[in-house]
């Protein structure tokens, strides 16, 4: 007797199929952990509030553009973040606060009250401030207006 035996070729298309929906959804899973576990604090909680507040700080923002400007600078050797008001400023008593703002992460964000030394000038520490981009956010008010001046500040990582 001869048997005759038709021998297929092998098709790779269902196993490819499988195994590319198995890859997407092991992917989509992973990709959904990672964002869970990495939330993104770009905005400030009372995100609204602030916005019903905005002409306010145009005001602000406008009045010391006006003056002259606030220095705000780090000095990466004595890492020290230095704040001075204009010298018309600081020479009147001026109030106000000072925001460390980090952009990536608001559990870092903190506010410093404004506290001039006689040269007009404040200093913030920052050796324990976390590398990386902050915004040093500078409100006062004098007798004759409120101010606001906003400066990036990168902070190098230690060495």
């Amino acid at each position: 007797m001869n048997q005759t035996h038709t021998h297929r070729p092998w098709n790779p298309w269902p196993i490819s199929i499988i195994a590319f929906f198995t890859v997407a959804i092991i992917g989509c899973g992973t990709f959904i952990v990672f964002c869970s576990r990495h939330p993104a604090d770009l905005v400030a909680a009372d995100y609204y509030e602030q916005e019903v507040r905005y002409q306010g700080q145009i005001d602000r923002v406008q009045h010391a553009q006006q003056a002259a400007a606030a220095s705000i600078g780090y000095d990466a050797t004595t890492k020290l973040i230095s704040i001075a008001l204009p010298p018309n400023h600081s020479q009147h008593k001026s109030s106000g606060s000072i925001q460390l703002y980090r952009p990536s992460a608001a559990s870092l964000d903190r506010t410093v009250k404004l506290s001039l030394n006689k040269e007009g000038v404040q200093e913030i520490p920052a050796r324990e401030m976390p590398a990386g981009l902050w915004k040093v956010r500078v409100m006062w008010r004098n007798s004759e207006a409120d101010f606001f001046t906003e400066t990036s500040v990168v902070i190098p990582v230690k060495s």
